[in-house]
């Protein structure tokens, strides 16, 4: 029998959708502007395919891990430990050496590159470990494409191989700045399948990749269409686009424009959608995150699945990347939280690579879990 450690980070995550870029020493600012927790949902939708499969689950108490197991309809759950509340990272380090102590065959943790790198402070490489994506950023390759995507590697466990994979550590207060201070923290044992598991971000900085930011930003500054409502998503490839009409925006944010000016900046999704409300027509930019491939879903939360559809879908949505950038990258994948959206996405997307250039890219999805319980 399998024995799996659970952690589930409640407050993970809180921070995207209302701009705050991160969670971390930010949960009542993110309440007070509207957050609610997304990862016990998150967790649910990973556990609830893995019910009935003879796995025996470590977890702590509440909401760390037992009332995810209970919504998903997981019984016979062994708990570990009694975590405070408000939780905190203590409780998450004494939860992983419980399940050490305990014989853990994998930790499966839910939340964002925090929760990892307080799994890896606890059990270094003793254990492997798992993240299912619940955070903001989660630039680390320790987290699996989605909630599906984690099950199945669960499920898949026995031919997984295991692989190094590194943890990062993000600034945040940088991050909120708009800055990107990143640093290798670690390096995880990590189950793989392909197509399950993401790897770390990646960053593109030759000379060639900004003259092709450059390129990009003069077709997109050509073709803006007046009146309509632009949503630019985060990254240096979006931020060429605003220096081309003369714009400052947020490199690590969304910011709203409009007849070639900013009329929000650092929008979050509330504001996106109030600013929809009134728009005659959108379009929303974003570019996909270096080797991760992520479209939606990573960094961006703000662009919400409520706000995809309000603009009209994915078919509004302007994909771009430089050359270099899509030649490190396999495949795009789409995690908004909303299923049946992503699955619009299709097999493929257009990304605007150049001047009047564009790349045909596929789409990866999570094949439907099919083996017998």
């Amino acid at each position: 029998m399998t024995t799996i450690g659970l952690i589930v980070n409640p407050i993970a995550g809180m921070g995207g959708a209302v701009g705050l870029a991160g969670t971390d020493g930010q949960v009542a600012e993110a309440i007070s502007r509207g957050a609610v927790p997304r990862a016990s949902s998150r967790a649910t939708e990973a556990l609830g395919l893995l019910a009935g499969r003879g796995i025996r689950f470590l977890v702590p108490a509440g909401p760390m891990g037992a009332e995810a197991l209970d919504a998903a309809g997981v019984t016979g759950y062994d708990i570990v430990s009694l975590p405070g509340d408000p939780t905190t990272a203590a409780d998450t380090r004494e939860a992983c050496q419980a399940f050490v102590d305990a014989g853990a065959d994998l930790i499966l943790f839910c939340g964002g590159d925090g929760t990892a790198r307080d799994v890896l402070d606890a059990v270094d490489r003793s254990v492997p470990v798992l993240g299912i994506p619940a955070g903001v950023k989660m630039y680390s390759a320790a987290f699996a494409v989605n909630p599906v995507a984690a099950a199945s590697v669960v499920i898949g466990l026995d031919s997984a191989r295991l692989r190094d994979a590194d943890i990062l550590d993000i600034d945040e207060e940088a991050y909120r700045g708009g800055r990107f201070a990143v640093r290798l923290y670690g390096a995880a044992r990590v189950p793989y399948l392909p197509g399950r598991v993401q790897g770390a971000k990646a960053v593109f900085e030759e000379a060639d990749d900004e003259r092709a930011k450059r390129e990009i930003a003069r077709f997109i500054a050509g073709v803006m269409i007046p009146d309509t409502l632009y949503i630019v998503g985060a990254g240096s490839t979006t931020a060429a686009i605003l220096a081309e009409i003369g714009l400052s925006g947020t490199l690590l944010g969304v910011d709203l424009i409009k007849n070639r000016e900013i009329v929000a900046k650092g929008a979050d999704e509330r504001t996106i959608l109030s600013h929809l409300d009134d728009a005659a027509a959108a379009r929303i930019i974003t570019s996909p995150i270096g080797a991760q491939g992520f479209i939606l879903g990573r960094g961006n939360q703000q662009i919400s699945p409520a706000v995809v559809r309000r603009a009209g879908g994915p078919g509004r949505i302007v994909v771009v990347g430089t050359p270099a950038k899509l030649s490190g990258t396999p495949a795009l994948y789409v995690d908004s939280g909303d299923p049946e959206l992503d699955r619009e996405f299709g097999d493929s997307v257009a990304v605007i690579s150049g001047y009047r250039i564009a790349q045909r890219k596929r789409v990866a999805s999570t094949p439907p879990i099919t083996s017998p319980r």
